[in-house]
């Protein structure tokens, strides 16, 4: 089995569990003040390790939940996010997703995401990208033609002058030329491949980032552009967010509105 088909089968096994759980009761485990895991979050990130720990024993496991697992110094370690979207998921919102990628050295050379309720598996390797949908792979071709673009509003940096989700949202020239959609789930990042959404875009770091991973590199694949706040590479300085896009044209005009957010954010002293 390649790479590739165990990230596949990995969050296949985590969609089931997360599936299965679905709409019932579940316990909670608090992580902070806003924050927690559910049943379904753990019995999901198990059933994904006992699928890689089986193929990869010699490869370590990051998972959002167990944190860090398996053999010192291995050079291939897989991200592990058992349910991305755990408010949509409690609130019995079905927008999720399952999201698994394998890092070898420095480059996600394998990933999957899974949307437990739509049955659907968008994965990627080296060659490109597909969605898995009734069994059957079709090649993802990104597209601006919606016009839709999702922003997580979940900011990471609070202080003034940084990436503001709901001024760029507010910002009468986005308002002008596309829809703003909050999906609250990295299913929105996938989407983008898709031509489900022109584009995706949030604050945040993301070095070996579990639940932006296996998205980033579905993009990548795919032929999106993927850039920073600033145009950037994603990272190259700690932190300076993502802009995800289906071209280059597209990428340019919601780049030039996130810089201008910022900036009239500024003038005000908001």
């Amino acid at each position: 089995m390649s790479d590739a088909e165990l990230a596949v089968a990995a969050a296949e096994a985590g969609a089931g569990i997360v599936c299965a759980h679905y709409g019932v009761p579940v316990e909670r485990f608090a992580k902070s003040a806003t924050d927690f895991a559910t049943t379904a979050d753990l019995a999901s990130e198990q059933a994904i390790l006992e699928v890689l720990r089986a193929a990869r024993p010699g490869d370590a496991i990051l998972g959002e939940e167990g944190g860090r697992t398996g053999p010192d110094g291995a050079s291939r370690t897989w991200l592990v996010d058992p349910l991305c979207g755990t408010l949509n998921f409690a609130a019995q919102t079905p927008l999720i997703a399952v999201n698994v990628a394998l890092r070898d050295g420095g480059v996600v050379t394998a990933a999957a995401a899974a949307d437990p309720i739509a049955d659907e598996v968008f994965w990627a390797d080296t060659d490109g990208a597909w969605l898995r949908s009734g069994g059957a792979d079709t090649r993802l071709v990104p597209s601006s033609v919606t016009a839709l673009v999702d922003v997580n509003l979940d900011a990471v940096h609070p202080d003034p002058g940084r990436f503001r989700p709901a001024a760029l949202l507010g910002h009468p020239d986005f308002r002008r030329r596309y829809g703003g959609r909050v999906l609250s789930t990295t299913l929105a990042l996938v989407w983008v491949a898709a031509g489900r959404r022109a584009a995706y875009v949030t604050d945040g770091t993301f070095v070996d980032n579990v639940h932006f991973a296996a998205g980033i590199a579905i993009c990548r694949a795919a032929g999106c552009v993927v850039t920073d706040l600033r145009g950037a590479e994603v990272d190259s300085d700690g932190g300076s967010g993502l802009v995800v896009a289906a071209d280059e044209e597209t990428h340019a005009r919601v780049l030039a509105l996130c810089v201008n957010s910022v900036e009239g954010i500024g003038k005000q002293q908001v």
